[in-house]
């Protein structure tokens, strides 16, 4: 039976040969049998690259879709370790050259590689939050070596156009195949793309370019952030390498929780306990902010677990002007100890005052 090629590569018919291009590629990345140890990977990469051949490629792409075939005899795969993943560097920029035009292509030296990202997680509290902070911070990174600059050389007569490449960073090879000749074009082993080799390492890295290093860093931390928030700290990951672009640094903040205050978006919550008088009379209390004392008006016949709002004394809006709310829960407090006054008192208010559940009652016993 005629394999299907379009189903190989899980694309229709009809598809563009960017469609083809696109999921050649990520077929080719999961069955590299560099990145995939499965038994059957290997003749999968070879599946893949069979099909890629022929979708790839005009007229054998127009023969196929005519007769259902195309003439792949004498097809045994290509050798994946000609398609440029040496050393740990896998570039899929050259198969597609190879299987979708543009073969023999010259993309220019790698460029310089970039520092790597770092992580720093920070616990700041939630007065923090509300005004804002700066902190201080001490990060272990590898920076770029003070002695060569970054070259990784012991001094610049030490850097030298590379002897394999002759200073392009790419090594072309040319391939004699049933389908005919094609080109290769992978980084160079030798210099690793950059072109110039290096005759005398750096005595302080090594000939890395880069040295271990503690980084102090000042972070400034705005009002409103909510705890999980990320910052990003430009230029301050690690050093890239050979002169390349440094890492970013990600400042990851957690907030403790407060012994008083609770947070729901932008809005403080507190619970604040008054007495039965003060329910029932109404009075004015002060309530604890995170800037300070307020005051706050608690009307006649108060109920407990009522929530009165005191506007912007909440946290800022990280995103905008203005801040959130403070809601304040009041609980009567019922009071466990009473003298004899107090409790001859209430008891004189109690007989004058009908009884709730009484009330309640009455109200059955009427529609009865």
């Amino acid at each position: 039976m005629a394999k299907d090629y379009y189903d190989i590569l899980g694309v229709k018919k009809g598809a563009s040969k960017e469609e083809i291009k696109k999921a050649y590629k990520t077929l080719a990345k999961k069955y590299h049998p560099d990145l995939n140890k499965e038994s059957d990977a290997a003749e999968k990469f070879k599946e893949i690259n069979e099909a890629a051949s022929v979708l790839g490629d005009d007229q054998k792409r127009e023969q196929y879709d005519r007769f259902g075939k195309a003439d792949t005899s004498g097809f045994s795969g290509y050798d994946f370790r000609d398609f440029g993943f040496t050393g740990g560097e896998f570039d899929f920029g050259d198969i597609f050259d190879m299987f979708f035009g543009g073969a023999g292509s010259f993309r220019g030296p790698q460029r310089d590689n970039r520092g790597s990202d770092l992580r720093f997680d920070i616990t700041i509290e939630l007065e923090d939050v509300a005004n804002g902070v700066e902190k201080n911070i001490v990060i272990p990174r590898l920076e770029t070596c003070p002695e060569c600059k970054g070259s990784g050389a012991e001094s610049e007569k030490d850097i030298v156009t590379c002897s394999q490449c002759h200073g392009s960073g790419r090594v072309t090879m040319t391939r004699r195949t049933p389908f005919g000749v094609f080109q290769t074009t992978s980084t160079c082993n030798v210099c690793h793309g950059r072109g110039k080799e290096i005759k005398k390492p750096c005595r302080k890295c090594h000939g890395s370019g880069r040295v271990e290093n503690r980084a102090k860093v000042k972070i400034e931390i705005p009002p409103g952030v909510e705890d999980g928030t990320r910052l990003r700290i430009g230029g301050q990951g690690e050093a890239g390498i050979k002169g390349g672009p440094a890492g970013d640094l990600y400042v990851i903040i957690h907030v403790n929780e407060h012994n008083v205050f609770a947070r729901e978006g932008d809005d403080l919550y507190i619970e604040v306990p008054i007495s039965f008088s003060q329910a029932a009379l109404g009075d004015t209390i002060e309530v604890a902010t995170l800037d300070g004392k307020a005051k706050l008006k608690i009307p006649s016949g108060t109920e407990t677990h009522t929530v009165f709002r005191i506007k912007n004394r909440g946290i800022p809006h990280i995103h905008g002007s203005g801040r959130g709310d403070e809601k304040v829960r009041v609980i009567i407090e019922t009071p466990k100890k009473l003298t004899k006054k107090q409790a001859d008192l209430l008891k004189e208010f109690g007989e004058m005052s009908e009884k709730p559940s009484q009330s309640f009652l009455k109200k059955i016993f009427d529609k009865i």
